[in-house]
């Protein structure tokens, strides 16, 4: 069985979260639609005239890409220019793109915590925080007979984490009175009499992100025909998100050692350095993109080198007066994601046992090349 296209976003979106994007980005679905059968994904860094040729080549019929198709507003789609012809070619075969780019980037287990395992960068503090998901207190009363079904389904649906400790709550015994109306027909007691109940008040932590899982898991559970609960925003900070990663190498080495790292590592056919080739690395940074700006970020972290892409003159200029230096393995670099993403998605729909094969595209975007 083939999964719905819905269904892929789904599991895309465990890995990517949405809400954590940067304000702005463009992501989400592009063009086409997921109401349909998905038999073949394809994962791309780039959309261009290729990529949509191995995807007809593959028979995809969803290319997840990390870089947008689409930009800003379109005012027309003109079929005689470059962009033009990509969408008409992706709708004549019915292949939609959906695109993940600032919240594969700043995920935990993401595109620039892949960059960070590559490099050997131990350390998982981000350069820049981008999201932190807002807490609520959720209390909910539940009959006795029904506390422990209802506990662990609201933990087991992602409630309770405190820093690394999960599945926290506090659980209260007392009694509960209320009067079902008439036309009800009530878990406990009968209409119109009223009712003292001994029930369970649980308590524990929900993220913003998961709250519509946690109480539709809670609502699933609980045998009340009307279930009373209650959500209280609380001031305490949650997951944080952020861009690039920042940590200490496993041992110190040369910025020239250290570029040639990155260029095997990344699978790049060059890098650009900025500094002393001889200067002693101890701890770096990277982000995944064009992520010069951040320079000063990655050394109020206290980094000797931040590895990231599109550099430009005055700002490497500016690192180095600065005594920070840059290893620029270009854009592309970011390719690491289709693989990773590819063997990602693979292995949870196989855990759903369907037949969708998800394959990483082979098309080169590298758009520059150097004589």
């Amino acid at each position: 069985m083939f999964a719905k296209g819905q269904t892929v976003i789904q599991l895309m979106e465990q890995l990517a979260p949405k809400h954590v994007a940067m304000e702005g980005d463009k992501i989400g679905l592009q063009l086409g639609t997921l109401q349909k059968e998905i038999k073949q994904v394809l994962v791309a860094l780039d959309v261009n005239d290729e990529v949509v040729e191995e995807a007809i080549r593959l028979g995809a019929d969803l290319i997840i890409a990390h870089h947008a198709i689409i930009f800003r507003p379109l005012a027309q789609i003109a079929t005689d220019t470059p962009a033009g012809r990509l969408y008409e070619k992706l709708i004549k075969h019915d292949i939609a793109v959906y695109i993940s780019h600032t919240n594969l980037d700043v995920t935990e287990g993401g595109m620039n915590d892949w960059m960070a395992e590559a490099l050997g960068i131990d350390g998982s503090d981000s350069l820049e925080d981008v999201h932190t998901d807002k807490l609520f207190k959720l209390v909910v009363f539940v009959p006795k007979d029904h506390h422990r079904k209802v506990l662990d389904a609201v933990l087991n649906a992602g409630a309770g984490w405190i820093g690394n400790y999960s599945h926290c709550s506090f659980n209260i015994e007392g009694y509960g009175t209320f009067k079902p109306g008439e036309g009800t027909d009530p878990y406990i007691g009968e209409p119109g009499k009223l009712e003292l109940a001994q029930e369970m008040r649980i308590e524990t932590i929900v993220p913003n992100s998961i709250r519509n899982k946690v109480i539709q898991a809670m609502l699933k559970n609980h045998p009340y025909e009307e279930v009373a609960y209650d959500l209280y925003p609380v001031d305490l900070k949650g997951r944080t998100f952020g861009l690039g990663r920042v940590g200490k190498l496993k041992e110190p080495v040369t910025l020239g050692a250290f570029a040639e790292r990155v260029k095997q590592e990344l699978d790049v056919p060059f890098v650009r350095v900025v500094g002393d080739p001889d200067k002693i690395i101890r701890k770096a940074a990277v982000i995944g993109g064009s992520g010069g700006k951040y320079w000063r970020s990655a050394q109020f972290r206290g980094a000797d080198v931040l590895v990231t892409g599109d550099v430009d003159y005055h700002t490497a200029q500016d690192a180095l007066a600065a005594g920070i230096s840059f290893i620029d393995p270009g854009h592309n670099a970011e390719k690491i994601m289709k693989r990773k993403v590819a063997d990602w998605l693979a292995g949870k729909l196989a855990e759903q046992k369907s037949d969708t094969k998800v394959t990483a595209s082979e098309v080169n975007t590298e758009v520059f090349t150097f004589r």
